[in-house]
């Protein structure tokens, strides 16, 4: 990772993923989340004004970029809840099975290079009856901006991480077995167009 990928663009992330439509994501499904709770893709602390202090007891922050881990303890230095961060990736994450109560993944599946492993850990490490919290932007069901998202996802990762316009998260998850809860789609007419369809939910795991 070269000095844009270590300095240069969790900062740019960090402002591009900070705007109000994306904010307004967030505060939709993050006070739901309760007990142990996992932050895959944590970046530089975007998630975190919106934890329910009364209801989380402990918040891991997962994340492969030492400098966003450096900017997500800064910015959790008002957060009463007790919060550490690990350094890695989720297609490895370095706790037990079974040991998380929520797991939460926002704008993180986009960036990763292969989903399902990923999904894979978030069961291993989720308890039976635990709960996945997700805000993504996805693939258009719009057909002209779906082949827009095609023709510019290369040029897009490359300047923004790997990100990947045009995945399709909700189907991703199915496929990895969540499948109960809710699951909504929807348009977010104020963001730019080749992100403008978000996806968010609060899914359990299947048996």
């Amino acid at each position: 990772m070269g000095l844009y990928g270590k300095h240069v663009l969790p900062r740019l992330i960090d402002v591009a993923c900070g705007t109000t439509e994306f904010s307004e994501q967030r505060a939709d499904i993050l006070p739901a989340a309760e007990g142990v709770v996992l932050d895959i893709g944590i970046g530089t602390g975007l998630n975190l004004k919106f934890y329910d202090p009364r209801r989380v007891t402990r918040l891991i922050g997962l994340d492969p970029c030492e400098t966003s881990l450096k900017l997500a303890h800064k910015a959790a230095s008002d957060c009463t809840i007790p919060f550490e961060t690990l350094a890695a990736g989720g297609e490895a994450i370095p706790l037990p099975d079974d040991s998380v109560d929520t797991v939460v993944l926002t704008y993180t599946l986009c960036t990763v290079p292969d989903v399902a492993p990923v999904l894979a850990e978030v069961r291993r490490v989720l308890k039976e009856d635990g709960l996945l919290l997700y805000a993504e932007h996805v693939r258009a069901p719009e057909r002209k901006l779906a082949r827009w998202q095609d023709r510019l996802v290369k040029p897009w990762a490359a300047a923004f991480g790997g990100c990947q316009l045009n995945r399709d998260t909700e189907a991703l998850l199915r496929q990895a077995g969540f499948r109960s809860g809710d699951m909504t789609l929807e348009k977010v007419q104020r963001q730019l167009p080749l992100v403008a369809w978000q996806a968010k939910g609060r899914v359990r795991a299947s048996a």
